[in-house]
């Protein structure tokens, strides 16, 4: 299992109604942090209805919860984009 699956998987309780991961390690390549830890990179852009009622701090923790054992060693830097359908659907 990739780890772009592993986050995906991990994520799943969150019932999304959209889950993009993407690995920008490859952007970061030479990031002196990104060499001590050995992780990547990633941006996690979720919609779910879970998120209502939560402020950006919580709705961040809902995804970082699943994910705490792969940071640092696997993830060293993750960008999260954590919004309701409603807000989804009015970003357009």
């Amino acid at each position: 299992m990739t780890l772009e699956e592993e986050i995906r998987t991990r994520l799943a309780p969150l019932e999304a109604e959209s889950l993009e991961v993407f690995d920008d390690s490859a952007d970061h390549a030479g990031h002196a942090g990104a060499r001590e830890s050995g992780g990547g990179h990633f941006q996690v852009v979720i919609v779910s209805e879970k998120f209502a009622g939560h402020s950006r701090v919580a709705r961040h923790r809902l995804v970082y919860d699943p994910l705490r054992d792969l940071i640092p060693h696997r993830i060293h830097a993750l960008a999260i984009v954590a919004q309701t359908p409603a807000e989804a659907a009015s970003a357009f």
